[in-house]
């Protein structure tokens, strides 16, 4: 069975999510008048880029159109159009738009050039992967079985792979688990923040250093392309390269050779390249941070990770598998009403947040970890506490009053517990130690952070 995306009166685009197949109309766009009058570009996918790079679908010559200026995309609720930070802006029917949903015929000017959008009576067909997990990646939405269906072809190539998505959409389990099922699953897989690095030790950390190539340089250094020699190079938040490193990286990865710091000897390369970001490319490309020669090099394959909030089939299957994890007993599941919640909720930190607000709900919740904790630690947790009446207050606001003077209240008697030291403290509350580390300093609790 194929699930059919197509367009009814009301401009929602409809999805049968039981099939194998997902289906939607083929689209379109012709230049109606401009200096690129009658160019035209049927898309062989769900997204059609436009600008004057040579990058895009349809690419004009009207000085007026940014390099990467906008893009239409088949989504759930419509086609959507994105302008991508250009220059002179997109309109729809004389008003400036970031984002808006087209309908078929619509016209869209951009610089000095008018555009048609149109739906074809052909289809695109992709396949839909009939397992709700690849890996340790978990998903039943029709977005992720679509990107379930591709990763093995992925994980066989050695092609640089560009990943874009929200943060928190779960892009480096993404990466890890292609390395995982690929032929280099027994050679290191080495990740890299870009966004984490002070910018004079970024090009140390990517190539390494030798001894004496600047101050502080006591040792000779490998950096990480050479320590995933065989592996795989996760690059994350790629955006937040410094612009000055960016040709250098490109040299590195068009030529498979780096240079030490230092050093006049260049290293072979035998790693393959993943790089993520929540950013839009074309956008940072359009602001003049980003090199459009770096982004062709990475864009070899791109694959867009949904935000949880275009894919709430997940939220369910998430949920359930985290309630599991952290109450460490297979067969428990989170109380209905609270995944009623949940389901409610848009997740602005998509995967991450939902993955927090499960540690909490179970932590503060679950009976058999509150009974556990109440026998450990002294703090009354098995009794109602006095709490000041507001009668000011909502019920929320109020019940988000006590429930954070019992956390800080609990955070506080855990660290002194396990003498401030950080990993004992979250190895016995069976919580992460970054949400701990967050939770202390909310409250205002120092500790030993080893």
């Amino acid at each position: 069975m194929a699930a059919d995306l197509t367009q009814p009166s009301d401009g929602t685009v409809l999805l049968d999510r039981t099939g194998r197949e997902m289906s939607y109309r083929k689209i379109c766009v012709e230049v109606v008048s401009g200096v690129d009058q009658g160019q035209r570009f049927t898309a062989a996918g769900g997204e059609i880029a436009i600008g004057t790079s040579a990058g895009n679908d349809l690419q004009l010559t009207d000085p007026a159109v940014s390099r990467h200026h906008c893009a239409i995309a088949v989504a759930p609720r419509g086609y959507l159009l994105a302008d991508l930070g250009s220059t002179n802006g997109t309109s729809v029917g004389g008003i400036s738009i970031e984002r808006a949903f087209i309908k078929p015929g619509g016209l869209v000017d951009l610089g000095q050039t008018r555009l048609r959008f149109d739906v074809m009576d052909d289809r695109v067909r992709e396949t839909l992967a009939l397992e709700e997990r690849w890996g340790r990646a978990l998903g039943r939405s029709p977005a992720m079985r679509r990107i379930f269906a591709i990763l093995p072809k992925l994980a066989a190539s050695d092609t640089s792979l560009l990943l874009e998505g929200e943060t928190g959409t779960g892009k480096s389990l993404l990466a890890e688990v292609l390395h995982d099922a690929s032929a280099r699953r027994a050679k290191p897989f080495v990740v890299l923040d870009c966004g984490a690095i002070p910018p004079t030790l970024i090009e140390s950390e990517l190539f390494g250093h030798d001894k004496g190539a600047f101050t502080g340089a006591t040792s000779t250094r490998r950096g990480v392309f050479e320590a995933a020699e065989g592996g795989t190079v996760l690059l994350d938040e790629i955006g937040e390269l410094p612009l000055d490193m960016q040709p250098k990286l490109l040299r590195a990865l068009e030529d498979r050779v780096v240079r030490k710091v230092g050093s006049n000897e260049s290293v072979k390369l035998d790693v393959r390249v993943i790089a993520a970001t929540n950013r839009d490319l074309r956008q940072e490309v359009n602001r003049g941070r980003f090199r459009s020669d770096l982004l062709y090099r990475l864009n070899t394959v791109r694959v867009r990770v949904p935000p949880l909030r275009e894919r709430r089939d997940d939220i369910a299957v998430l949920a359930s598998h985290f309630w599991t994890q952290f109450a460490n007993d297979p067969h428990a599941a989170p109380p209905g009403e609270l995944l009623v919640d949940w389901l409610r909720r848009d997740w602005p930190g998509n995967v991450r947040e939902l993955r927090s607000a499960v540690e909490r709900a179970v932590l503060l919740d679950d009976p058999a970890i509150w009974a556990e904790i109440s026998s450990t630690i002294e703090v009354p947790l098995d009794r109602p506490q006095a709490v000041a009446f507001d009668d000011a207050a909502s019920f929320r606001h109020a019940k988000e009053r006590a429930v954070g003077e019992w956390e800080r209240g609990y955070v506080r008697e855990l660290v002194r517990r396990h003498d401030g030291n950080l990993s004992r403290a979250a190895r016995a509350a069976r919580m992460d130690r970054n949400h701990l580390r967050e939770l202390l300093r909310r409250h205002g609790v120092t500790i030993q952070d080893d």
